[in-house]
């Protein structure tokens, strides 16, 4: 056949179309994991720092630091602290939430300064005077205000302060977000403590200022029940068609009320409540600052490693603090709650408490630490310095030491990429995990299909995608058999080796009791269990010179898991625990920085940890 000019177009559509089908079946061919959306890298950050322009971070000390100060920080810049000294980060951090109070937020800086508009306001006036002009230092004004705050009676409320604060605010985090390099998520706390009883949640936005500064935060002032707060977010994402959630933290000081299994007005949990608060509450905070939240002793007594950093003293209330009952602890928890979840998920037919779990730190000195050899206190006044070895005390009935503070926690979030976006999706579907400061990085899978050597492919985490879920996620319930595991768990590479990993499962029987179990599924050192016993790993401590070694403990560990103790009618949850080998405390490192004895009652090494999101079955 012979081609002329007119014939070749012809020809040459002809000859495309055999071509281009060919082009993309080699894409497919050459790009087998095109089409992978799973993530492959963890994010490293805090969802819980304060400024300069939170209340009580200000009184107690941080005058100067604002928002844009614990940006610079967490992102690994110098920053001097408001103590004086140079603070750094080992190893920055890939996202902050600055969850300054919405209660008085960004009050005192105004105060402090005479803002001449603010000052028009007669008790702005006589506030301020008192901070700047007293003789006590601003005691007296600092009573005030902290009395106010438990009378949910504000002394101060000025609308067009707090829409420009808010402003400002959200401006900083804006100018400080770095898409790809940072995440600098908008967020605050809503701060509400009825009697001194712990109710705090962080909330955080997906969005940037432009909506989020629509709507100025709700405070504890214009309501201090959850149902407030929740009634607030719903209203952000009608009238801003943005997308918020809360975090609940330090439940353990709560005295019972965080977990309680009733609604504000004391009435039984309905489905649509239940559905309410799990879709706007996704993840909890467990372990900070004020101690660590996962377990209790008195609840878990067949548990060697429940009682890790524990704050049971009482409530917060800073004027007359109201003890612990034994009989709260179980509403306090995560690993109850979660539990309490499934029985609520049996009655009304929906989880109110189907969470995942990240820490953070709850720092007021706008310096997210969580390290134990860099942890800078909860406040100002307690940083590193002679003034870390005095005590502290919450009224006659609770007292507590500077030293039970925690250096505890981080947040570890499974994402594509370091953006707003990203970073929330993985906080709503609970693909995160807690650490208590160490960056420990940690797979969870669990599935039906998984063979005893997936856990060892070079392409394990796929597998786990394919062939089930991850943290975070559901068991599909219609296979047979028990559930299998895989996890994974990978030093801290600045850190200490790992002594084991373990699955905690949870469950609801036919007869309606709760039910827990703790296996140990990875062993380092080449250990074996002996009589449902392990021989602990050792320590390499040093505290003379705050050092050790990690000639104990591996690397790396992994385990394939199959529950043997399965029944496909009863509800579960199952989430890993990775415990570190032991390590000097931070209050260690500090006294041999400083030339300081450390008080012979006070623990001196610690077994630092992480805790990934559950994942649940259901029938």
């Amino acid at each position: 056949m012979i081609l002329d000019r007119q014939s070749f177009p012809v020809w040459l559509a002809l000859w495309m179309l055999w071509l281009v089908p060919a082009a993309l079946a080699e894409d497919v061919l050459y790009a087998p994991h095109a089409a992978d959306e799973f993530p492959m890298r963890v994010f490293w950050g805090d969802t819980h720092v304060h400024s300069s322009f939170s209340m009580d971070a200000n009184t107690m000390g941080n005058t100067r630091l604002t928002p844009a100060d614990a940006y610079r920080f967490a992102k690994g810049e110098k920053v001097r602290s408001a103590s004086g000294m140079l603070a750094r980060l080992e190893a920055p951090l890939d996202f902050l939430v600055v969850s300054d109070h919405a209660e008085y937020m960004g009050l005192l800086p105004k105060l402090r300064a005479g803002d001449r508009r603010l000052m028009r306001n007669p008790a702005a006036k006589r506030l301020g005077d008192g901070l700047r002009n007293s003789t006590d230092g601003g005691l007296t004004t600092i009573g005030e205000l902290i009395g106010s705050l438990m009378s949910n009676e504000p002394l101060i409320d000025d609308p067009v302060m707090k829409r420009d604060i808010w402003q400002q605010i959200t401006r900083l985090a804006d100018q400080a977000n770095d898409p790809g390099r940072f995440t600098a998520l908008i967020g605050f706390e809503w701060t509400s403590m009825p009697r001194g009883d712990n109710l705090h949640r962080v909330v955080v936005y997906a969005d940037g200022a432009p909506k989020a500064s629509r709507l100025v935060p709700v405070s504890a002032f214009d309501g201090e029940r959850p149902e407030d707060l929740w009634a607030f977010m719903e209203k952000y994402e009608g009238d801003a068609q943005g997308r918020i959630l809360a975090i609940p933290h330090n439940a353990n000081v709560s005295n019972g009320r965080m977990f309680a299994v009733e609604d504000s007005q004391g009435a039984a949990f309905d489905r649509a409540y239940a559905e309410r608060r799990a879709r706007l509450e996704p993840v909890v905070e467990v372990t900070q600052i004020k101690g660590d939240a996962e377990a209790h002793p008195l609840l878990s007594p067949d548990d060697e490693f429940a009682d890790f950093e524990t704050w049971d003293f009482g409530n917060l209330n800073p004027l007359r603090p109201l003890p612990k009952r034994d009989d709260m602890l179980r509403f306090e928890y995560a690993r109850s709650a979660l539990k309490l979840g499934l029985a609520q998920a049996q009655e009304t037919g929906v989880n109110p408490f189907k969470f995942g779990m990240i820490g953070s730190t709850d720092a007021h000195t706008s310096l997210a630490t969580a390290a134990e050899n860099d942890f800078w206190g909860k406040v100002t006044i307690s940083e590193p310095g002679p003034r870390n070895t005095g005590p502290g005390f919450m009224g006659d009935e609770v007292a507590f030491s500077t030293w039970d503070f925690v250096s505890s926690g981080y947040a570890a979030v499974w994402a594509r990429e370091n953006t707003r976006e990203a970073l929330f999706e993985a906080l709503q579907r609970k693909e995160v995990y807690a650490t208590t400061g160490s960056r420990i990085t940690v797979r969870f899978f669990g599935g039906w299909d998984y063979a005893p050597s997936d856990v060892h492919r070079p392409d394990a985490v796929r597998i786990g995608y394919r062939k089930g879920v991850p943290m975070g996620g559901d068991l599909p319930p219609e296979a047979s058999g028990a559930p299998r595991f895989l996890v994974t768990a990978l030093k801290d590479p600045n850190g200490a080796n790992l002594d084991r990993i373990q699955i905690v499962k949870g469950w609801h029987t036919s007869d309606g009791s709760l039910e827990e179990k703790v296996y140990d599924v990875a062993l380092s050192d080449g250990r074996r269990q002996w009589l449902g016993r392990v021989r602990p790993v050792g320590s390499s401590v040093d505290e003379a010179s705050a050092s050790y070694t990690n000639d104990i403990g591996d690397a790396m560990l992994a385990s394939y898991w199959e529950d043997p103790d399965f029944d496909p009618a009863e509800l579960a949850f199952y989430y890993a625990r990775v415990i570190e080998i032991p390590t000097p405390r931070w209050n260690v490192y500090d006294a041999v920085r400083l030339g300081t004895a450390v008080p012979q009652e006070v623990p001196t090494q610690i077994q630092d940890r992480a805790y990934t999101s559950p994942i649940w079955y259901t029938p």
